[in-house]
């Protein structure tokens, strides 16, 4: 993960491309060069801390989709963590785990 860029294609405040109401709280992208179950690059939401630390993921099963992703976080605060967990059980479609790393 340390050879791959970080891209973040949805910047913080920025709105979702297909639900007008869902505003990113926290950076959003995906690793370059990297695949994932979706065929994208593996999700990352990135964070304030310089430290720029990969300590957790949410484990995400998405009904809608009807699909599982793991995002991974980096150098995300003990706020953007619960910011990001609570984004992904905000509704009935979708929800997630907070796994850490110790």
């Amino acid at each position: 993960m340390s050879e791959s860029k970080i891209v973040i294609d949805r910047p913080k405040g920025t709105v979702h491309p297909r639900f007008s109401n869902f505003i990113y709280k926290v950076d959003y992208g995906y690793l370059d060069n990297t695949a994932s179950m979706d065929g994208g690059g593996i999700d990352v939401w990135v964070g304030t801390d310089k430290r720029k630390q990969t300590d957790a993921i949410m484990c995400i099963v998405d009904l809608m989709k009807r699909d599982s992703e793991i995002k991974i976080l980096i150098g995300c605060t003990e706020d953007e963590k619960e910011i990001v967990y609570q984004t992904h059980n905000e509704t009935e479609y979708m929800k997630g785990i907070l796994i850490r790393r110790l």
